[in-house]
């Protein structure tokens, strides 16, 4: 088989399970519910065993049972909507993380519990925002069904405009200690195709055409911000991929790295400054209280 056939099968493969993975999620995203918990939990479950063995790679162990806990404590939180417990779901899941570690009594001790802990946010708290996201409703927009499909399409668009614009005009490394193939050229082409995408899907929600380019903007730089985290912690661990549970993509941490920080940053600002102006209206009274 040539190298040309072979490239070739592999961009079919990739094709292939995108296309598949694409369809499930957007199914349960549409669903909501328990259909989108299942989903979530999934993906969580498959990427902390991913971030579990990349972490043994570079001598540290953190607890893949407690991290699971954690976790299933938090879901059923989001699922509930009850945000009043988070902190109390947090304060027992890092006590936990130390307990493990006291009682284990595994070398090394603080990396072991602080590895824990991350794990528990990094793989499962800030993915779950993808619930109150979708949940989210005032007078104006029934759900925030539109907003997660504006974000999905500006990570999908922030994926394949760096992809193209890196190939064809890259020149300037972004990251090259953590990612030498990404651009500063690429990265600036995913960042205005994921910002013109925004504008063309808040066209149709109903969303001003600014504050979709604001929705875009943050969903591509934070994309591309989790896409270099995953990245600088697979070469510290020295792995070159999380898994490969995904034929094309590698891991589950892989194909969702560009989602983890977007997720919560794409919640948190749908939530105060679109469905609500609850930020704004308290800056300005404490701008007024000062003067």
């Amino acid at each position: 088989m040539t190298g040309e056939t072979k490239g070739l099968n592999k961009n079919a493969t990739r094709m292939l399970t995108g296309f598949i993975m694409g369809t499930i999620a957007l199914s349960c995203i549409i669903y909501g519910k328990l259909a989108l918990l299942l989903l979530l939990l999934f993906i969580i479950f498959s990427a902390s065993r991913e971030y579990v063995k990349i972490l043994e790679h570079k001598g540290f162990y953190p607890s893949l049972k407690v991290m699971f806990i954690a976790q299933l404590l938090i879901a059923a939180i989001a699922y509930y909507q009850r945000l009043d417990l988070v902190t109390v779901a947090l304060t027992f899941s890092v006590i936990g993380a130390f307990m493990w570690v006291l009682f284990r009594g595994r070398q090394p001790y603080i990396a072991n519990a602080a590895t824990t802990v991350l794990g528990m946010i990094y793989c499962g708290w800030f993915p779950l925002h993808l619930i109150f996201l979708r949940n989210l409703s005032n007078e104006r927009f029934s759900d925030g069904l539109g907003f997660v499909v504006m974000m999905f399409s500006a990570v999908l668009l922030t994926d394949i405009g760096c992809y193209y614009a890196g190939r064809h005009l890259g020149k300037h490394k972004l990251a090259p200690v953590v990612s030498p193939n990404k651009t500063i050229e690429g990265s600036i082409g995913g960042a205005i195709c994921a910002i013109i995408g925004c504008i063309v899907i808040g066209y149709f929600i109903g969303l001003e055409w600014y504050m979709s380019a604001i929705v875009g903007l943050l969903c591509t730089v934070f994309a591309q911000i989790g896409d270099l985290c995953e990245s600088l912690i697979k070469r510290d661990a020295g792995v070159k991929d999380s898994g490969h549970s995904l034929p094309g993509h590698g891991g589950f941490l892989d194909r969702t790295d560009s989602f983890i920080f977007t997720i919560p940053v794409m919640y948190y600002f749908t939530k105060h400054f679109i469905f609500s102006n609850d930020i704004i209206t308290g800056l300005i009274h404490f701008i007024k209280g000062i003067f």
